[in-house]
């Protein structure tokens, strides 16, 4: 009797292998590096006085932020067109050292002229900063929208740290540049808002903020628009793939200006394998509209060959996955127009800190707003484990 008992236990063993075998064959197929924002909590806001002047340069227009870790310092470009001053970014100090902003958390300690390859300054309205990225060589990338207006045409330069001058220039695809039939290339003030660096900062992304005139129009009340994410390989500079973005419609609320404008002002890579923080912001005719969605773009088409959306039928183009993170009118700010977002400290609980910042247009009306967050970032291991042990979010 005692030797069947012990027969019908050996199943019972096995059993306590069948989620180790499971967990070892899945790990052989996730990408382990591959990463998901789980939570995220509003922790505080901060705003710059009005008027703030550095170094005899008007502190606004902030459109693009980046975090540079080692010196725990941000660093903000201003999207004057030299009209305020010279083309810039700022050195920022943001406090997050108690789990929260504060207002007076925020302080600019630094200006820094950006320079062209001669060293000279760049002329008024040659160019329109929108985007910023730190990479490992204590440089810059920055983005410029141009003017299609005036076929000046966009650009992604990277400049030094501390001197502020150009040291090389990505090329921009024929098909994003304007020319004077104006049936192509990118629509004016929507071109390179975004700009972002993948973790082991071997790829660059941006994206246009609206559709190219030969992909589709831009984005309407109730309706999206079709953007192109730029793949960059940081290696050889060479532009790689492009992938297709669809913003979401947003309705105008209690418009009563009739002025309407939304897109996709800035992306942010969390990881090597696809994933990205995007931004879309609106202005509904009273306030702005704010989301932030999840994005990857596994599976996604690449669609660099193609110069026309209009040409093959967008429908047939498979776009980037999204998932709405958080619709920022659910908090209780009123918000600005927030146009940048990074990645920030870990905070005192171990979690990770995004900041959000707003472009005041340099108008007395509109505030340079800092919005702080605290997310939860997980692995497809830790994902994995909750839901095989329930226990371990206890």
């Amino acid at each position: 009797m005692q030797l069947i008992k012990n027969i019908f236990k050996i199943p019972r063993i096995i059993y306590l292998f069948i989620p180790i075998i499971i967990i070892i064959i899945l790990l052989k197929f996730l990408p382990l590096n591959g990463v998901e924002i789980s939570s995220i909590e509003f922790i505080g806001e901060a705003t710059l006085a009005k008027g703030l002047n550095l170094q005899k340069t008007q502190v606004g227009g902030l459109s693009g932020i980046t975090y540079d870790a080692k010196k725990n310092f941000y660093y903000a470009i201003s999207d004057d067109r030299g009209q305020k001053a010279n083309a810039r970014f700022y050195t920022l100090k943001i406090d997050l050292s108690k789990g929260s902003l504060q207002q007076g958390g925020v302080v600019p300690v630094n200006v820094t002229t950006l320079l062209n390859e001669n060293g000279q300054t760049f002329r008024t309205g040659e160019t329109d900063t929108e985007g910023i990225a730190l990479t490992n060589k204590v440089t810059v990338f920055i983005s410029s929208e141009g003017d299609a207006a005036k076929l000046i045409n966009p650009f992604i330069k990277e400049f030094s740290l501390s001197s502020g001058r150009e040291i090389a220039t990505l090329p921009i695809p024929n098909k994003f540049l304007p020319d004077k039939s104006g049936k192509k290339g990118i629509r004016n003030n929507l071109a390179f808002e975004s700009l972002t660096i993948t973790p082991d900062k071997k790829y660059l992304f941006t994206a246009t903020e609206n559709a190219l005139i030969q992909d589709g129009v831009a984005a309407k009340a109730n309706s999206g628009t079709l953007c192109r994410i730029l793949q960059y390989n940081l290696l050889n500079n060479q532009p790689e793939k492009e992938f297709l973005y669809l913003t979401e419609p947003v309705s105008p609320f209690f418009n009563l200006t009739g002025k309407f404008a939304s897109g996709l002002p800035d992306l942010l890579a969390l990881d090597n394998q696809g994933h990205f923080l995007s931004l879309e912001r609106s202005f509904t005719g009273l306030g702005f509209a704010i989301s932030l969605f999840q994005i990857s773009l596994e599976g996604a088409d690449d669609l660099h060959k193609i110069d026309s959306l209009l040409a093959v039928g967008s429908k047939n183009i498979k776009p980037v996955q999204k998932k709405l993170l958080l619709d920022l009118r659910t908090l209780d700010v009123l918000l600005d127009n927030i146009e940048g977002l990074t990645l920030g400290p870990k905070l005192p609980d171990g979690q990770q800190s995004l900041i959000l910042i707003s472009d005041n247009n340099f108008n007395s009306l509109q505030r340079t707003q800092i919005l702080a967050f605290k997310i939860k970032i997980e692995t497809p291991l830790i994902r994995l484990l909750r839901r095989l042990l329930p226990n371990l979010n206890r």
